[in-house]
């Protein structure tokens, strides 16, 4: 298998970063595209009718795309303790810390826009303040919310990858008045699986 992938985005990231955790990471070769809105990438294009990575090629297979359905494809390739819970409240709650750790990626990469990528003249104070705010809202709720207790799972690489590329970013602090969040990403970003997927490089528009 090949992984269309970019060392600045948080679901590249993710996506390798769970091949590691299910200890299939080995089986995947690797393959930096820089992709952008607005610059056309053909070879990501052919894949993805979105232009967007992560993407999976498969031998004989259609691609897939993205980083959601391609965990979800990678945990059904291992033998291990499956990363995406298959039933009860346990899926639920791993699905939901995805969901809420995309939406941040999300709001980030918008926010970028209003504040450092967009030309100056026009950008929107309003919609950037209006990110800001589902950044620390998010925030908060993953200092009461988050149980750190529970073993790896998709919602949790989906949060460091997301929580290290804010960071990455220089976004808005999340560290400072949530302990128990700074706490728990500290010690996921000392896994095996961080360390080998580092974050680096620039947006090409």
């Amino acid at each position: 298998m090949k992984l269309l992938y970019q060392t600045h985005s948080p679901y590249a990231r993710k996506a390798l970063v769970f091949a590691h955790e299910a200890g299939i990471a080995d089986r995947i070769e690797v393959i930096h595209q820089e992709t952008s809105p607005t610059k056309r990438n053909e070879t990501v294009f052919a894949e993805n009718p979105l232009g967007k990575v992560p993407v999976l090629i498969r031998p004989g297979l259609p691609a897939l795309f993205d980083s959601d359905v391609i965990c979800a494809y990678l945990d059904g390739l291992h033998s291990g303790r499956k990363l995406i819970p298959a039933e009860g409240e346990a899926r639920w709650q791993a699905l939901r810390v995805q969901a809420l750790a995309q939406g941040l990626a999300d709001s980030g990469i918008a926010l970028r826009w209003e504040t450092v990528r967009r030309p100056e003249g026009l950008r929107y104070a309003p919609l950037r303040d209006g990110y800001v705010a589902k950044l620390l809202c998010g925030y908060d709720w993953l200092e009461r919310e988050l149980d750190v207790s529970t073993p790896t799972h998709v919602g949790h690489i989906a949060l460091a990858t997301c929580l290290s590329w804010l960071e990455f970013r220089d976004l808005p602090e999340f560290r400072d008045g949530r302990p128990r969040l700074a706490s728990w990403l500290e010690e996921f970003q000392a896994r095996p699986s961080m360390h080998a997927t580092p974050l680096s490089g620039e947006t090409r528009d």
